[in-house]
């Protein structure tokens, strides 16, 4: 039988990584009963089921990604990650307990939704690309892309445990409970980064401080024809086609009148194909660009089958083929920009990438939300198809051009050909 620890679930052989993967298993099951909560409670409690609310949520949450881009691509950069990630996490810990108070002695408003998804997004927008390149301070340059698609499955895994716990607690105690126990949860990975052995680290030379810094990573993306490609693909399925708490309540709500529960469950069926997408990803020694044509076609063709399916539970089997192509597409976007990536530019070009597949939220999301409200949920989902299908187009075209795409028939079977190397020398500034 084959070892796991030297196929897909290699890099938990690293003691570091192990610790760290344990804590944030525990944490980003707190976070997906949080997002559940705090859809439900806009879309059931705050409003009469306002799409639009939920976008606008959306929206400001993941706004400051784009906003606060060239001072979090810097201190990713320049700060100790690990000790810039403890911060992040307790401050995200206290937002939610602070959302959980709000809600639990009933004075919570619309209003305080938004200014909570406000400043967690100021948060995040931090957070997000620290943590992400952490993981290459974790474990050598070898295990780096198994042990990012491993973080995607746990990141995944809490995403199908998270919203099916989420949406028992509250039907039997409440949102408010919700919150709080989501705050409660980043006691878990921070315990994780304290436990993690500093000196095994394998901390990169940090780049020299200096002018133009800041706009250095633009530079260096703007060199690269495939960051280009992968980050307008982004661009297009993060803004329109990555709103699933806008699809999911919608269509659980308004199309098959279904309740907390049912509304969990949903969530949960998606993430099952979002954890065997990321399981996927794990097998695979290193990403290529052609997975990410397939993954945004697959998504466009699964968002078009979600949209007309008539039954629950058909519309749940279908988000489960959504749910592996938009986690093949996420995960080996990640790994591949991390792998080809100087290391010293590292931080800076994610959070670059996380601003433009999360920073177009506040464009993608009100939009969808109005599309459900005025059309319904179904013509919304078709805006997610539209997405797929323009990202895979933008994917077909880098192919051709650089990478000398070709259908040849081999053996008798047709077959797709593409160079491994791209034609033009990537510039690296």
């Amino acid at each position: 039988m084959k070892n796991p620890m030297k196929g897909t679930f290699r890099s938990l052989a690293v003691y570091n990584y192990r610790v760290w993967a344990s804590g944030a298993i525990i944490s980003n099951t707190g976070t997906w009963m949080q997002r559940t909560a705090q859809d439900w409670i806009v879309l059931t409690e705050l409003t009469d089921h306002n799409s639009t609310a939920v976008g606008i949520v959306m929206g400001l949450q993941f706004g400051p990604q784009l906003l606060m881009l060239p001072f979090t691509g810097f201190a990713a950069d320049y700060f100790d990650r690990r000790k810039l990630v403890m911060v992040t996490q307790a401050l995200m810990g206290l937002l939610g307990l602070g959302l959980g108070l709000l809600t639990i002695t009933g004075l919570i408003e619309l209003w305080h939704v938004y200014v909570f998804a406000f400043l967690l997004g100021c948060v995040a927008a931090f957070d997000a690309p620290a943590r992400q390149t952490f993981v290459s301070d974790l474990v050598p340059e070898h295990h780096l892309s198994n042990a990012i698609a491993l973080n995607s499955t746990s990141f995944n895994a809490a995403r199908m445990i998270g919203p099916a716990v989420a949406g028992v607690l509250i039907a039997f105690v409440g949102t408010g409970w919700v919150f709080l126990l989501n705050s409660a949860s980043f006691i878990g990975v921070l315990w994780s980064l304290m436990a993690i052995r500093t000196g095994e680290l394998n901390v990169t030379r940090r780049p020299l401080r200096g002018r133009g810094n800041l706009v250095s990573g633009f530079r260096y993306v703007a060199a690269r024809p495939d960051l280009m490609a992968i980050f307008l693909m982004l661009f297009l399925i993060g803004t329109f086609g990555l709103n699933f708490p806008i699809f999911i309540s919608t269509m659980a709500v308004t199309v098959f009148h279904a309740g907390a529960g049912e509304y969990g469950m949903l969530s949960s069926m998606m993430a099952v194909g979002t954890v065997m997408g990321a399981l996927f990803a794990a097998q695979r020694a290193t990403p290529q660009i052609g997975l990410l044509f397939y993954g945004a076609l697959v998504f466009g063709v699964g968002c078009i089958v979600a949209a007309v399916m008539p039954s629950y539970w058909l519309f749940g089997a279908s988000l489960v083929i959504i749910g592996i192509a938009a986690l093949t597409f996420m995960s080996s976007s990640n790994g591949l920009i991390q792998l080809s990536t100087d290391p010293m530019m590292r931080g800076r070009v994610m959070a670059i990438r996380m601003a433009i597949a999360m920073g177009g939220t506040p464009i993608g999301a009100p939009i969808v939300g109005w599309i459900a409200d005025q059309y319904g949920p179904r013509w919304a989902l078709g805006m997610a198809a539209l997405s797929g299908i323009a990202a895979a187009i933008v994917g077909l075209v880098y192919l051709v051009k650089y990478r000398e795409l070709r259908i040849r028939r081999v053996d008798g079977r047709l077959r797709i050909l593409v160079n491994e190397v791209p034609k033009v020398t990537m510039a690296a500034e």
